[in-house]
């Protein structure tokens, strides 16, 4: 099939953003932990990037993708031959008629896997051994998130019972959020945790990070339509409404119950919207879009709050806003899902489709959700067991920065006072500021 230029053009552009969504969220997980821990916040993502990449070269497309992917194996013995992206460089095309190079919808999915796994990271920030997480990253990838997207969007189970996740709500972030949780229970609380103060140190960088995941998201929306039509234009405006109502819904709940709408809450609410439309953009009107908006901005904001009631240390609130965001944009399918440009698309129940599509929608988040506990948590206790999942007390008290990485986030350094005459007018004196 010819390769089709202005599909091509618009997929390298989506898989060029959603990649910019994995240092966003860099920026949004570093702001939001102390001081101390930045830097080590930030470098998990980023060796997501690396490691994820690698893995995926490698048999990671092949485990998602190949309609046999437990022929891998026997490939690696036999010397990688036509193992994971070889296969690809051979075929021009995908065959579903989009006119997209098989490589270019291979980067696409790549993409996604980094930031599924990079998100985990938030709920174990300022105490995990960075070895530790980078074995993490290889073993959840290859036994829970390749898996986990060849059920919904390959030729596995979940696809063949007919669920629909437009851009990844179970495969992605009910995925982490659950994985997130497995790991906040296995490595325990931070110290201090609900005696000392844990602010975000610089919301500056949070916002700049929201900023870039909110931008970077319609890359991650639109492009999984795999085309340049209508349905990615449903998807890019569903995606811009939903994260906007619930933005403002979240300072809503803020201000009614604390007396005060700030900068964390806009920007969580902002990424509450984006995870809550991902699995619906495709899917939904853009009324509907706003319903999934205000849902998810209200119930996160609350949602993010259970971890102190229920005891378990979710540093960055991954739960809150991902499981908990994931699990009510998929089962809002069940209810709304009504695409207005492909009538024999799966209906919700408001548009006559019964119960049918609603129970798989719940079936779902449970399967995938339950699966990534399990496998997060026992694979985390594993590590820990062997090599230690968790970094030292006096570590943590010092900071993960400086004992781990050898580095810190800022080097703000002495500024000495001194009394230099000024050739305008006398002295000007400036008082010592230890950083």
């Amino acid at each position: 099939m010819k390769i089709d230029s202005g599909t091509t053009a618009w997929m390298l552009a989506a898989t060029a953003l959603v990649l910019l969504m994995t240092p966003g969220l860099a920026f949004f997980y570093g702001g939001m932990t102390r001081a101390k821990s930045v830097l080590n916040m930030m470098m998990m993502s980023f060796v997501a990037i690396i490691t994820v990449t690698i893995a995926w070269v490698l048999y990671g497309h092949s485990l998602a993708f190949s309609d046999n992917p437990s022929s891998f194996l026997n490939n690696i013995v036999g010397g990688l031959k036509d193992v994971g992206l070889q296969s690809l460089v051979d075929t021009a095309t995908k065959d579903d008629g989009t006119g997209m190079p098989s490589l270019v919808f291979s980067a696409f999915q790549l993409t996604f896997a980094i930031i599924t796994v990079a998100l985990i990271s938030g709920a174990i920030a300022d105490r995990a051994k960075f070895g530790a997480w980078v074995v993490f990253s290889v073993v959840w990838a290859t036994i829970v998130y390749f898996p986990v997207a060849h059920w919904v969007w390959g030729t596995g189970w979940l696809n063949a019972l007919g669920i629909e996740d437009f851009a990844g709500g179970t495969v992605v972030h009910i995925n982490a959020g659950a994985a997130g949780l497995a790991l906040a229970l296995v490595l325990g609380k931070r110290k201090g945790w609900r005696k000392e103060p844990m602010r975000p140190h610089n919301l500056t960088l949070v916002l700049l990070g929201a900023g870039l995941l909110w931008f970077g998201w319609f890359g991650f929306n639109a492009g999984s339509e795999l085309a340049v039509d209508g349905t990615a234009g449903l998807a890019f405006m569903n995606t811009q409404v939903a994260t906007a109502v619930a933005a403002g819904a979240w300072l809503v709940v803020e201000k009614m119950r604390d007396g005060h709408a700030t900068s964390l809450g806009v920007a969580s609410g902002a990424v509450a919207g984006l995870v809550a439309i991902t699995p619906a953009c495709g899917f939904v009107d853009p009324w509907a879009a706003v319903v999934i908006g205000l849902i998810a901005g209200v119930v996160c904001a609350y949602a993010v709050g259970a971890k102190y009631r229920l005891g378990f240390d979710d540093s960055l609130d991954v739960v809150g806003v991902h499981l908990v965001g994931g699990v009510i944009g998929a089962v809002s399918l069940g209810f709304l899902a009504a695409h207005p440009f492909l009538p024999q698309q799966h209906k919700g129940l408001f548009y006559g489709e019964g119960f049918t599509q609603l129970g798989l929608q719940v079936l779902g988040p449970v399967a995938i959700g339950g699966f990534s506990f399990v496998v997060a948590y026992v694979a985390g206790k594993i590590i820990d067991k062997t090599m230690g999942f968790r970094i030292s007390e006096e570590d943590e008290v010092t900071g993960v920065d400086i004992t781990t990485h050898a580095e810190t986030g800022y080097d703000l350094g002495t500024v000495h006072a001194s009394g230099v005459a000024s050739p305008n007018g006398p002295a000007v004196v400036t008082k010592k500021v230890d950083a």
